[in-house]
């Protein structure tokens, strides 16, 4: 590109500069030898009073010689003949004695001015001043040389420029395709520092925000890999139950075997969907950043998803509540007969749910009891899960997605993330039953168009697990 630049720099300013330097040159050769020209008519002219006032050779030659160029001046007199060296042709010197009529004209090797004086008698005298061919080109090639430089001048420093210009354009162009051959390759961090011209700026902050936001798109896919892989632990859970009290029957050590395969499998998904990015030759890697969730996703001016939060949380706590009468535990159910409408749809709200009890049964002991609680507030709906297990020592550390020891840390991660999503927030305290107490704020969804909700469901659940007392 800069060859191609400084290329058309030297063709436009060549143009430009033979467009005038030709006229120029030419017209410089035409007023030198216009001067030269005029110089020796007015020599002609300034010896003509002397002539007409006397014809004496002797006094001729002597004004001839007080002029410039004297030994060019020539008086033919009528009688006597030419005092010098005439260079003139005959026919013009018989031209200008009998048609009395100043003549000047270019002849061979030069240019010859004849001037006529009447003489007392009817007699006319001519001066001849002949100019040499080097007297009317003199200092024209040093003109000539002077206006070359210059051009030459001209034409470098204007190709200078439009290589240092063009190598501007260049370096951003260059910095821009090696920024994108390395995004293509898989470097998502590349980024590059507009500069150039606007164009190319522009371009580049094109280039950043396009590197930006393809990151924020492979990193929305990475965590939904994992998010819903971790929903899968769910049904897991029911099928490791189911396998517990298949024991004893030959199929058992089958479909513990199965089931053992299978949620390593989903291990294994969750950890290589979390893995920090790990860029290969194709640019294959994993990202770890935050999705948007719930009314994140939602356009501005486009309702966003909602759901009656108690609704879903007693249909899903009615499907742990099979599982906890397997393994034995005590569980209870609180629900609000408030409307408890939220901007999450069901499937969120049910991963809520899911991932807070599922680590109880995870996490737990058999036998060990929890309970569920929905709360409504003036601002909010309070989702409460607390068991009687061991409890979370670090509460801070099992907030931070993936922290949590022994586990992947994504369903605690679920929770905060959807409450988040919505307006809300997560806390994690120390139960009355003397193990984790789980608080999820959910900020209540705006009113329907309608500006009626969902009603919910006032039949409370029936357990086959025995209740126990809150305490």
């Amino acid at each position: 590109m800069r060859r191609s630049l400084a290329g058309v720099a030297l063709a436009v300013t060549s143009m430009v500069a033979l467009s005038f330097l030709i006229p120029l040159a030419a017209l410089v050769m035409s007023l030198v030898k216009e001067q030269g020209v005029t110089a020796a008519e007015q020599r002609a002219a300034a010896l003509a009073p002397v002539l007409a006032l006397t014809t004496d050779p002797a006094a001729l030659r002597e004004s001839a010689a007080s002029l410039d160029a004297a030994e060019h001046l020539v008086v033919h007199l009528p009688d006597t003949g030419p005092l010098g060296r005439s260079k003139a042709p005959a026919e013009l010197l018989e031209r200008a004695q009998r048609g009395r009529e100043s003549i000047s004209q270019e002849v061979p090797r030069g240019w010859i001015c004849l001037q006529p004086v009447v003489l007392p008698g009817e007699q006319v005298a001519v001066i001849e001043n002949f100019v040499p061919e080097e007297e009317l080109t003199r200092g024209v090639k040093e003109s000539w040389a002077v206006m070359l430089f210059l051009a030459v001048g001209l034409i470098g420093g204007s190709v200078l420029v439009a290589d240092r210009l063009g190598a501007k354009v260049v370096r951003s162009s260059k910095r821009l395709a090696q920024a994108s051959r390395a995004l293509g390759q898989g470097d998502l961090d590349t980024r590059v520092d507009p500069m150039g011209p606007k164009e190319l700026r522009e371009a580049g902050v094109a280039f950043n925000a396009m590197a930006h936001r393809m990151t924020e798109l492979l990193a929305v896919e990475r965590e939904l890999v994992a998010d819903l892989s971790h929903r899968l632990r769910t049904p897991l859970t029911a099928l490791h139950l189911a396998s517990e009290r298949m024991a004893g029957t030959p199929e058992s050590a089958r479909v513990e075997a199965a089931v053992g395969e299978l949620e390593t499998e989903l291990q294994a998904i969750i950890a290589t969907a979390r893995t920090p990015l790990a860029v290969g030759p194709m640019g294959q890697g994993m990202l770890a950043a935050e999705p948007p969730t719930g009314n994140r996703a939602a356009g501005k001016g486009t309702p966003g998803p909602r759901c009656e939060a108690a609704e879903v949380v007693r249909r899903r706590t009615a499907f742990w509540a099979v599982l906890a009468e397997q393994q034995q535990r005590c569980c209870s159910l609180d629900l609000t007969q408030e409307p408890t409408a939220v901007g999450l749809s069901e499937d969120d709200v049910a991963a809520v749910v899911d991932a807070l009890i599922g680590n109880i049964f995870r996490h737990t002991a058999s036998g060990t009891p929890f309970g569920v609680r929905v709360v409504r507030t003036a601002h909010a709906v309070e989702l409460v899960v607390e068991d009687g297990g061991p409890g979370i020592p670090d509460p801070d550390r099992a907030l931070s997605r993936g922290s949590s020891t022994g586990s992947t840390g994504l369903g605690l991660d679920i929770a905060q993330r959807a409450a988040t999503a919505t307006g809300g927030a997560m806390r994690i305290t120390r139960s009355p039953l003397g193990g984790a107490h789980i608080t999820v704020t959910f900020a209540l969804a705006t009113p329907s168009p309608t500006g009626r909700g969902p009603r919910l469901s006032r039949r409370r659940p029936t357990w086959r697990a025995t209740r126990r007392p809150r305490t």
